[in-house]
């Protein structure tokens, strides 16, 4: 079997310093934040050459709270894309804000910087652009309509740990970046966690405090604020993994490029790497000919032949936010957002980590062209 993602394979290859790092944390009794969340906090804002870091229990919480920081409440309107993971609109959402969403690129599949400006109302607060799959939005024209029209501009970077936009890692380019180290990011931790980043102390100071019920100090509560808390044993793990994940990133990107290679002339559309882009290849997502369809039979079909051979495969997102029945209240309908559900209806996510081998990297790519050109739309 050749998974999708091996989160074993990684553990086995650092053990001897994870299993330290939370025997130490054991020993302190430092369960809930503590000396290893403060420091995997500077350390990773220093990643992102960002000054502040807001370790908090998840990616969604680091979102939340970076909008309720930004000043977004009920009434506003945040602008963003739905072919993404759906937490990005529910943290919208739970601040009591409504998202409004614009199409994305079709070759990068980020949110399509030519439809921001005319989705803009008097009710607009912020631009919440989505780095898919480990590549950069654009984030300069972004920046230049937040500018003119006193938006703010948070970046869900959940899938990017250390992707660039020319030059600058991403997280640190807006007013907040949001990150998750959900167990298989590129940076994953053995449970949930999440971290904002940001250089604005105000924003940090209120992140601070909000994460953890609204306190100042202790028991002297400011804000009405959550229970956002990284734990301690998370921010230990972290800490050792972050030493690897430009080690890992480097792997990951090789690999992308042997999948480059074996499947060029295989009728498929491989991920573009925009030209700004310094990609990290969270996932590598192929897109599959539809066809005379607006479904893929060749996706479906090339899944299931993939999973008989033992090749498991993932698709990132099958349903776009605007067509999930959770959000059928926001009014949109199918056919609004055309280059988003026609990616929804097309990706194919393949086997993408850093340990896998090239190796298992030539069977993938063997099956996959040997599979599609047996099957028919």
């Amino acid at each position: 079997m050749i998974p999708f993602v091996d989160l074993k394979t990684q553990y086995l290859s650092i053990k001897d310093e994870i299993d330290t790092a939370v025997l130490k944390v054991l020993a302190s009794t430092q369960f809930v934040l503590g000396n290893e969340v403060k420091a995997f906090e500077e350390e990773f804002a220093s990643y992102c050459n960002a000054d502040y870091g807001i370790a908090v229990n998840t990616g969604t919480s680091a979102l939340h709270l970076a909008l309720l920081a930004a000043g977004i409440g009920a009434g506003d309107e945040v602008i963003t894309v739905p072919f993404t993971f759906v937490a990005t609109t529910a943290a919208i959402c739970y601040t009591g804000a409504t998202p409004v969403f614009v199409d994305i690129d079709p070759v990068s599949y980020t949110i399509d910087v030519t439809q921001i400006e005319k989705a803009i109302t008097e009710r607009t607060k912020a631009i919440l652009p989505v780095h898919l799959y480990g590549q950069p939005a654009d984030m300069e024209p972004i920046l230049d309509i937040a500018r003119r029209h006193g938006l703010a501009v948070i970046e869900d970077a959940a899938q990017a740990h250390g992707a660039e936009y020319k030059g600058q890692r991403v997280g640190s380019i807006g007013d907040i970046g949001c990150f998750s180290f959900y167990p298989g990011k590129n940076l994953g931790a053995y449970g949930e966690g999440g971290m904002a980043v940001t250089n604005n102390p105000e924003y940090a100071h209120t992140m601070g405090m909000l994460r953890d019920w609204g306190q100042e100090r202790r028991y002297h509560h400011v804000l009405k604020g959550y229970n956002y808390r990284m734990d301690g044993i998370q921010g230990a793990i972290l800490r050792v993994k972050l030493r690897y994940i430009e080690e890992w990133t480097e792997a990951r990107r090789r690999h992308a490029a042997q999948y480059d290679q074996l499947l060029a002339k295989s009728g498929v559309g491989i991920p573009a790497v925009m030209p700004y882009s310094r990609h990290v290849y969270h996932v590598y997502a192929v897109r599959v000919p539809v066809g005379h369809a607006t479904r893929s039979p060749q996706r479906d079909a090339l899944q299931q032949s993939l999973q008989e051979q033992e090749i498991q495969t993932g698709i990132h997102y099958p349903i776009p936010v605007h067509l999930q029945a959770a959000y059928s209240d926001l009014d949109y309908k199918q056919g609004d957002f055309p280059h988003s559900e026609l990616a929804a209806n097309t990706v194919l996510s393949l086997p993408m980590y850093a340990e896998i081998t090239p190796t298992q990297i030539n069977t993938v790519g063997e099956s996959f062209q040997s599979i599609l050109q047996g099957v028919t739309v």
